[in-house]
């Protein structure tokens, strides 16, 4: 049946949330039903089914008898001890969204260094992703050290026209293909910002994924910054929540915002004894998960050279974690349209939704996420390669091809 308005005539505004909903909702059922993929999304299931895991693993662990939380004790108390240790941190809040945590690290630090400036990378998440929460809801200004698909380097922090008050990295930088510098050049911008006496503030909603790169323990990282924000259901499989964490005086006012911005809620004991789960199970394995990840993406690589697809891009060439883009010269929805016929016709998951680039990409392709999770260790090199022939094959010549 079609939307329709107090006249009775079709809405077509309403028509068309109905016609997305309704692509949404086949979609994940196609995807989230495969027999085969390279990760399970955090959307990959139905209610049920998650609600018995979580609850099998809590009587495993000998948590389903303990008391539910009220206002943040009980295992949300217990989730942010925890995380302020793998930080190597004093302190950590629990927030029920990043976006919240961010925005609370960011006033706190704005009242410590007197200054409402935050220096960021325009892919940022607050920049994409949050409507331009940061002055519209908190009064802060951003400014861009560099607007290359890259974090800023050193010179460019130390030599920015504008003073700030505390830079914010994103690690890795998702909308850039989950970049991430080296050490050494880290280490150096966070040197060049305490020459200019700011703060360091790391978005790390995927922080968790970053030891492989870097070579270095979650608490050697995290010890940069002077405070750091981390996701649980981007890299741990967690159902929401972030937790924020830095200096015991700054973390208490951090309660206070949090409070202030509506984020006290009286019970969040599921999303925090998932948190829990995806430290005790998720967090061990993502090292295996990005060394996995280089395999499958040359294999990736390689069989779309082979297949003479023209220009292409699988960025990084080499993952600087388990996750990276993949870019092809047809249209999105030809392509999401042959992931979609892949999957209901053979069972496995290679590629899921496509998107065109934004304002300043160029017309004709469109790119995709690919991660690599436990499910995708079963994935050798040649049965990459075969599913990518088969994606192909599916592909149909109605999307704009890039000669």
């Amino acid at each position: 049946m079609e939307p329709v308005d107090e006249g009775g005539t079709v809405d077509p505004a309403n028509a068309a949330e109905a016609d997305e909903e309704a692509a949404r909702l086949y979609r994940a059922r196609v995807w989230g039903g495969a027999r085969r993929k390279l990760w399970h999304t955090s959307v990959d299931g139905t209610v049920g089914t998650r609600l018995r895991e979580l609850a099998d693993w809590a009587e495993v662990t000998g948590r389903a008898d303990g008391p539910v939380d009220t206002y943040g004790n009980g295992p949300v108390e217990e989730l942010e001890e925890r995380v302020a240790a793998e930080l190597g941190l004093p302190a950590a809040v629990f927030f029920p969204t990043g976006t919240m945590a961010q925005q609370v690290a960011l006033r706190c630090w704005a009242g410590r260094t007197g200054s409402p400036v935050v220096a960021l990378h325009p892919l940022g998440h607050p920049e994409v992703h949050e409507g331009g929460a940061l002055g519209a809801v908190s009064g802060l200004r951003t400014v861009h050290p560099t607007d290359a698909p890259r974090l800023p380097t050193a010179e460019e922090v130390r030599d920015h026209p504008e003073p700030f008050g505390t830079l914010m990295l994103e690690l890795p930088l998702r909308d850039a293909g989950f970049v991430l510098p080296s050490w050494e050049e880290l280490t150096a911008v966070v040197e060049a910002a305490r020459e200019r006496d700011a703060v360091v503030h790391f978005d790390g909603a995927r922080l968790w994924e970053c030891p492989t790169h870097f070579g270095r323990p979650l608490a050697e990282i995290a010890g940069l910054a002077d405070s750091v924000y981390v996701s649980f259901y981007k890299s741990l499989g967690g159902q929401s929540g972030a937790v924020l964490a830095g200096p015991e005086d700054v973390m208490a006012e951090a309660r206070v915002w949090r409070h202030r911005y509506g984020g006290l809620v009286f019970q969040q004991y599921p999303a925090a004894l998932s948190a829990l789960r995806g430290l005790d199970e998720e967090l061990p394995r993502l090292p295996s998960y990005a060394a996995h990840a280089r395999v499958v993406a040359a294999a990736v690589r390689e069989a779309l050279a082979e297949a003479g697809t023209g220009w292409f891009r699988v960025h990084p060439e080499t993952p600087h974690t388990h996750q990276f883009q993949v870019w092809l010269p047809y249209g999105a929805e030809a392509l999401t349209a042959a992931a979609l016929a892949q999957t209901e016709e053979t069972g496995t998951v290679l590629f899921r939704r496509w998107f065109a680039p934004g304002a300043g990409g160029p017309p004709g392709v469109a790119l995709t996420e690919l991660t690599v999770g436990e499910a995708g260790l079963e994935w050798t090199a040649e049965d990459v390669r075969e599913a990518v022939r088969e994606f192909l094959s599916r592909v149909g010549q109605s999307g704009s091809k890039v000669g």
